[in-house]
């Protein structure tokens, strides 16, 4: 049985390595603090990224600091609609041996990496954006009916440009829910655009050293799941779930006019998981309210499909899910 020094221990050891990790990122990352937050919560919930930005403005410089940073290898995957599945996961080739016979011999695709950028993502076919979705589900391929586990830890950022939708294959819900949070990667302000411009264009352009290797990820990982969720906690995650649903009885107004589908389980989960390393980066042992409340935005704006009136109304689903949570009260 653990001790309260024990748990102390862990919790200074947790905070000390997610300390190193984001100074590294900020050293090379100029403003972004709730994005950079948003990823590494789901480098440590097992979970995955869908960033939706503008180009330049470093979703890719992001992945590969956080690459550096934690030792790992890094794979960026650039989606073009001639992009097949074993472009991405593998395939098999004939090699010659020593004695003059021939045999098939696996070569991985970039997916066996630990930190994968899917640029672009949506400018794909469907069928190789379900070998990478099935990957992210399974954390393992299938080429010619053997199946061969990714390393671990393995974690997808992908990306969407929100501008370009010409010659695009958007992700159809049941995808997108595989995405733990969606975040919004907005234009810098003015003085972090200079700042930008500062370390970018001298003689020394910043790097991260690595400060953390894949155990110590997992490690975070694991202390992670430890954390308790008092069962109020719980139940209110899942209240916010349901009240997404226009037929619910908890629906607030705005879900009733606005949207026609709403969030599922994994809905609660990213919320309480993220959660959970909130939690911990405060120096806590346990979930509060505002750490959920603190996830709902990121955990179900990709989840919630709204009509075509909040459309012609230009009601995004960040104003739905703060209504959500304006209405479903605490237990």
């Amino acid at each position: 049985m653990s001790t309260p020094d024990d748990v102390q221990g862990r919790l200074d050891e947790f905070a000390s390595a997610y300390g190193r990790i984001t100074g590294q990122v900020r050293r090379v990352i100029v403003g972004h603090t709730e994005v950079t937050e948003g990823v590494m919560l789901c480098l440590l919930t097992e979970g995955h990224v869908i960033l939706e930005g503008v180009p330049g403005i470093g979703k890719t410089l992001l992945v590969r600091t956080l690459a550096e940073a934690l030792d790992l290898k890094f794979r960026r995957i650039q989606f073009t609609p001639d992009l097949m599945p074993a472009d991405i996961t593998g395939t098999n080739v004939i090699v010659e041996t020593e004695g003059g016979r021939r045999e098939w011999e696996f070569r991985p695709g970039p997916l066996f990496g630990n930190l994968i950028l899917a640029d672009e993502i949506n400018r794909a076919t469907p069928k190789t954006q379900s070998a990478m979705l099935e990957a992210m589900e399974e954390r393992s391929v299938t080429v010619a009916g053997t199946t061969r586990p990714l390393p671990e830890p393995f974690f997808v950022l992908a990306t969407q440009n929100p501008l370009e939708m010409e010659g695009t294959y958007p992700l159809p819900e049941a995808q997108l829910d595989r995405f733990s949070v969606k975040l919004l990667m907005t234009m810098p302000e003015r003085d972090e655009i200079s700042e930008i411009v500062d370390r970018t264009t001298g003689r020394n352009v910043p790097r991260a050293d690595p400060v953390a290797d894949g155990p110590t990820l997992l490690a975070m990982r694991d202390l992670v799941r430890e954390v308790p969720v008092a069962s109020h906690v719980r139940d209110y995650a899942s209240a916010v779930v349901l009240a997404t649903h226009p037929a619910g009885k908890a629906a607030p107004p705005m879900v009733a006019k606005y949207v026609r589908y709403g969030a599922g389980p994994r809905g609660a989960q990213a919320m309480i998981l993220g959660g959970k390393v909130l939690a911990l980066v405060d120096g806590r042992y346990n979930v509060a309210f505002d750490d959920v409340r603190r996830m709902a935005r990121p955990a179900l704006r990709h989840r919630l499909i709204l009509n075509f009136e909040a459309e012609a109304e230009t009601i995004d689903p960040d104003a739905v899910i703060d209504d959500v949570l304006k209405h479903v009260a605490e237990p």
